[in-house]
């Protein structure tokens, strides 16, 4: 058997989007399996649609997804007279003929067709004019359609719905070159796929209507056609099909939301394919090792972004922290919270690596790092206001947050049981309970409710820090009690 070539081919109309990405994902998956080729093929001969900054947007947000092409990027528009070639042999092997009918004429029957309440199908008259009445309308523009036959039926087997049967009177004689000369995706996608010698096309479920149109144009080349897979589509949680309304569609949107490639991959991966078990986490090359066809789903699989939040923490907290820790400084750049001796000094950098593990175990995503977690790697960060809202509203705090204070001036070594000794023998004294200081400190260091272990953090951020940290809330108590 031929080795395995696959693409995937997208249209530079918009940005790459979920379901783009997974198909993308379940092509190139498929191609590592089988040792075979994965191609890129922009379709971009729709001119009016097509920039050339959505062509990079789209190679972008592959190169996040780190979805590497073993050849192309192959752009149809400039494959414009290999279209125009097979064209002319489906003419004159008398599989195509030219329609003159204008698009306002056909806007016109599409109409009384709604208007009675039939389904509109392009009723096939200018395939009855003859020879003669084609010569005499030399020079008027003309579309080229293809003459599907009048009986009949398409039969293919899709490797994902099984056999598939269109009868052909479903099947309108669709157009292959516009009046433009510009080929339609039917003509395109065919042409290129026998040029690239595509082995497997797999695409949404939303293609197999296209399907047996596609595999008329190769019977009438005696060519012989790829194998074909449609994978289910995708949908919101509401089961319609996902968009906008439903959050970030965009791939990039989402690395810009500090999602990690490897996580989004794995996620999108299981959308509509299982490996056979209840496994989730899985690593790109055990993806690869067990991913196949044969278990992708018939079934529409449903976008859940709070699963896609489970897998990037997960990520987050279980992957080296020497992967995690760039990813955490690009983040930091990007806020303008980066400081260059977190990677020029040893203890410095030595002090970053033990941030970020202190962090990233209740860390969601990687822009957590710059908002939840701001106090960490800035000493200019707010107080969140629940969180002032339940823990600062104590009065008594106003007297006994400067003796935290006193206290932990005299703690040395800077240690995390002299901290917590300190603390606690603050609140024994006073007759309070231990929480009421450790609650008002944390949102003191911090700004937040909700923060890794005081008394480590304390540790972390250093005696400075901490006692000017503890001596601006004191400052700022009468403020914020009322």
């Amino acid at each position: 058997m031929a080795s395995v070539r696959v693409r995937f081919a997208p249209s530079p109309t918009g940005y790459l989007h979920v379901g783009g990405a997974r198909t993308a994902l379940f092509n190139w998956l498929f191609a590592r399996r089988q040792g075979g080729v994965f191609i890129l093929r922009i379709e971009d001969t729709d001119a009016d649609r097509s920039k050339p900054e959505l062509v990079e947007a789209v190679l972008e947000g592959l190169r996040w997804l780190e979805l590497t092409w073993d050849e192309g990027p192959f752009h149809q528009s400039e494959r414009l007279a290999s279209y125009q070639g097979m064209a002319d042999q489906l003419r004159a092997s008398g599989h195509a003929y030219p329609c003159f009918c204008s698009p306002e004429e056909l806007e016109a029957r599409r109409k009384n067709a709604d208007k009675a309440g039939k389904p509109w199908k392009y009723d096939g008259r200018c395939r009855r004019l003859s020879a003669d009445e084609v010569a005499a309308r030399a020079g008027q523009p003309y579309a080229l359609r293809f003459a599907v036959p009048q009986h009949g039926e398409s039969t293919f087997n899709d490797l994902v719905y099984g056999e598939m049967r269109v009868r052909y009177d479903e099947v309108e004689d669709f157009v292959l070159l516009r009046s433009d000369r510009l080929p339609t995706y039917q003509l395109a996608v065919v042409a290129d796929d026998l040029d690239m010698r595509i082995t497997h096309v797999i695409r949404g479920a939303d293609h197999l209507i296209n399907t047996p149109k596609q595999l008329l144009i190769y019977q009438a080349l005696g060519a012989p056609p790829p194998l074909f897979a449609h994978v289910p589509l995708i949908l919101g949680p509401d089961r319609t099909r996902l968009s906008k309304r439903h959050g970030a569609t965009s791939v990039t949107a989402y690395r810009d939301e500090g999602f990690l490639p490897e996580a989004f991959r794995n996620f999108l991966a299981l959308l509509g394919w299982s490996p056979g078990d209840d496994t989730e986490l899985m690593s790109t090359d055990e993806l690869i090792r067990r991913f196949a066809l044969e278990s992708v789903s018939r079934t529409n699989a449903v976008f859940d972004r709070d699963k896609l939040v489970w897998f990037n923490s997960e990520y987050l907290r279980n992957q080296p922290l020497e992967t995690i820790v760039p990813r955490v400084e690009a983040e930091l750049r990007r806020a303008c919270l980066w400081r260059d001796q977190w990677a020029a000094d040893a203890a410095d950098r030595g002090w970053f690596h033990r941030a970020v593990d202190l962090l990233r175990p209740r860390a969601r995503v990687l822009t957590d790092f710059s908002t939840w977690a701001r106090a960490f790697f800035s000493d200019e960060f707010d107080y969140d206001p629940e969180a002032v809202k339940k823990f600062l509203k104590d009065p008594k705090l106003a007297e006994l947050l400067p003796q935290v204070r006193d206290e932990l001036s005299k703690v040395e070594p800077w240690a995390h049981d002299p901290i917590e000794q300190a603390v606690r023998g603050v609140a024994e004294r006073a007759g309070v309970k231990a929480g009421l200081l450790i609650n008002a400190t944390r949102v003191a260091l911090t700004g937040q409710a909700v923060a890794p272990p005081l008394f480590t953090t304390m540790e972390l951020l250093g005696k400075s820090r901490v006692l000017s940290r503890l001596q601006r809330l004191v400052e700022c108590l009468p403020s914020l009690a009322r």
